[in-house]
């Protein structure tokens, strides 16, 4: 299917419109040609020689038309004439397909945070909810739970320090690559020799950093370390690691410091201890669903009954902070059999987070070049069911975010017993704080909470790049002082 725009002011936000209804369509700018069967038309058009403007969708498909023209009131901002445009073409969309997507028009990748900042600013929560409804088109139940994930998160909100910053370490290696996975990570198979050159380079990164926040008196709140997989590291490396991030910066000041497991493929009780010996409050071990088939499928190296013995490892050695992820709609799941997973995870793993995640076909993924039309169609379903049993079981939603590609434009949540939530989740996430982050692929971003100023410091995105241009990359640091001064 073709989007074709009059002009471009619009361009952004009536793509992503587009991309809930179809996939990877195609953008132009101008009319449709008359030899054009197949699509859908866009524009704001005047005012013409009346002082009359008028908006316009028009969608053809199989012979079928559907087509809406409203007149532009006088003086809309040009946001709000886009505003409208959205609403306009949502409702052409959602009648000639059928579909209804259920975030409407919000299109932004944080609703909860959007929620949460209303809220803050004086809007009541059924104000807020009401106008998620009425105002963007966003489903009943998910305008719901946005309000849930907001009242969570504002109470911890108040935990957050304007002076304060989370530490984020990335460990850009796996031991080998999900189908559905996009993210710039070397697998372990091949690379392994890399790993010591690199963590060795990563703890001066982190002394360097370190004497920057030093400088500025910046308070370290929250620690994670991810990926990757950062326990495909040996034992060796992981101590070297967080004892490098103990001399540079202490223990963080909320007591938080996460770090992604993963994978049991790569977990040891000799790497769980030095997790547990450097003060490690919170990992993940992570088994996406259940159903040892689908894991096969999608390219995992584990079963279930492996995901139970690291639980158990690490429970034995006292981690009482465990993050289950679950993926909705991966290939060849079905609802049932995610039902039993969202229930093992809360049963029989115990887990004190369950992350949901709807599968999302990203775009450097194989599973989006090989498998895009294979995942599960009742990923809708599962998300639903993921919420209602989990809030049964005790579990509150406190962050949210939403991904481009994601089947039925549906969310990511986080789910957490009460005091198990992960604050750096909801400080990254809401974009509370600065989060400095250092290794490869890692992004840090500055924020000035006085000005709402956001402002972002990338490190070299590949291993080799960031050994091979490492003192180029460390002054990029220094941009960290200049902001603050700022």
């Amino acid at each position: 299917m073709t989007l074709y725009l009059k002009d471009d002011r619009f361009h952004y936000e009536l793509e992503n419109i587009m991309r809930m209804f179809f996939w990877r369509p195609e953008i132009k700018a101008g009319t449709p040609e008359d030899n054009v069967n197949e699509y859908c038309f866009a524009e704001a058009a005047g005012p013409d020689e009346c002082g009359r403007s008028t908006l316009t969708v028009d969608f053809h498909e199989n012979g079928r038309r559907t087509f809406l023209q409203e007149p532009a009131d006088v003086g809309l901002s040009e946001k709000e004439t886009e505003q409208k445009m959205a609403v306009l073409m949502y409702r052409v969309l959602s009648e000639a397909t059928g579909k209804r997507p259920p975030f409407g028009v919000m299109t932004g990748i944080r609703p909860a945070k959007y929620m949460a900042d209303l809220i803050e600013r004086g809007m009541s929560p059924d104000e807020a909810e009401k106008l998620f409804v009425e105002r963007s088109l966003v489903d009943r139940e998910k305008a719901r739970l946005c309000r849930l994930t907001a009242e969570t998160g504002l109470k911890l909100r108040k935990r957050c320090d304007d002076n304060g910053f989370s530490l984020y370490v990335s460990i850009p290696f796996c031991p080998s690559r999900c189908s559905y996975c996009s993210f710039v990570s070397k697998t372990v198979e091949r690379d392994r020799s890399m790993t010591g050159k690199y963590v060795e380079a990563l703890c001066k990164e982190l002394s360097y950093t370190s004497r920057i926040t030093g400088r500025l008196g910046l308070k370290m709140q929250t620690v994670y370390i991810g990926g990757g997989t950062p326990t495909v590291l040996s034992e060796k490396e992981l101590k070297i690691l967080t004892d490098a991030i103990q001399d540079c910066f202490g223990a963080p000041t909320e007591g938080e410091y996460s770090v992604e497991a993963g994978r049991p493929d790569t977990i040891t009780e000799e790497k769980l201890s030095v997790l547990k010996d450097a003060g490690v409050t919170r990992i993940s071990i992570n088994p996406q669903t259940a159903n040892d088939e689908v894991l096969r499928r999608v390219g995992r190296r584990h079963t279930a009954a492996d995901i139970e013995k690291c639980y158990e490892m690490a429970r034995a050695l006292g981690f009482d902070n465990i993050n289950a992820d679950l993926i909705a709609g991966l290939p060849g799941d079905d609802l049932e059999s995610f039902k039993r997973s969202v229930v093992w995870a809360a049963e029989t793993l115990r887990a004190e987070n369950v992350t949901v995640h709807a599968l999302t076909l990203k775009r450097a993924s194989t599973l989006r070049e090989t498998e895009s039309e294979l995942f599960s169609p009742q990923a809708p379903e599962m998300v639903d069911f993921a919420q209602k049993e989990l809030t049964s079981r005790g579990y509150s939603p406190y962050y949210m975010y939403r991904q481009k590609g994601t089947v039925e434009s549906l969310e990511n949540t986080g789910y957490a017993l009460g005091g198990k939530e992960c604050l750096y989740n909801l400080f990254i996430m809401d974009e509370l704080q600065s989060i400095i982050a250092c290794g490869a692929g890692a992004v840090t971003k500055l924020k000035d909470n006085n000005k709402n100023l956001i402002e972002r410091v990338f490190d070299m995105k590949y291993p080799q790049d960031y050994l091979e241009r490492f003192d180029e990359m460390l002054l990029r640091k220094d941009k960290i002082e200049g902001f603050y001064a700022r």
